[in-house]
């Protein structure tokens, strides 16, 4: 535990994380990534994912490293929760993250943070807040038990440091050979 009294958990780009401890804080540093910060208020248990792309079936058909993608980790965090005892028509969403880092690109962000709030939308979750767009990063901190949320903006060169991350090529691993012939 910290000197606030707080277990800190990371949650990286493609992950997610879901806990019941009333000491477990979760916290990430995003850009144009999104961040779904979920929970069952009756049951005390929530959980964080973390993701680059909004992604779709379509997209995850055509391969690739799939935990980049929303719908992916949208889904995981859902059924991560419902293991956990979660209900989901009790199920209440915060959102964060979605900034135009690149002036020069597409806005992914946006399209990251419109993603979330239609997959949501579409499975009944009800989104309590959200805090999407802008042009800088943000550091969030989200305890999964009580629903609280802290966000700090970036600075610039914080910001800049996230959009190298967010930006580095990600190696899709090759198709392992296998060895069994069939007759």
């Amino acid at each position: 535990m910290n000197a606030d009294g707080f277990r800190r958990m990371h949650v990286i780009q493609g992950e997610w994380k879901v806990s019941n401890d009333p000491s477990v804080v979760l916290s990430t540093v995003l850009g144009s990534c999104v961040a779904a910060c979920l929970r069952d208020p009756t049951n005390g248990v929530g959980g964080m994912n973390h993701f680059l792309l909004p992604g779709s079936v379509d997209a995850l058909a055509q391969g690739g490293d799939v935990s980049r993608y929303g719908v992916h980790l949208m889904e995981l965090l859902i059924n991560g929760l419902l293991k956990q005892g979660a209900r989901r028509d009790r199920l209440e969403a915060k959102i964060f993250g979605g900034a135009k880092t690149i002036a020069s690109f597409s806005n992914v962000g946006q399209q990251n943070a419109d993603f979330a709030t239609g997959f949501l939308r579409d499975e009944g979750i009800q989104i309590v807040s959200a805090s999407t767009g802008g042009d800088a990063g943000r550091k969030l901190e989200f305890w999964p038990v009580s629903g609280r949320a802290r966000q700090y903006a970036l600075t610039g060169a914080e910001t800049q440091r996230t959009v190298r991350q967010e930006t580095r090529p990600i190696a899709v691993p090759k198709p392992v050979e296998s060895s069994i012939e069939f007759f």
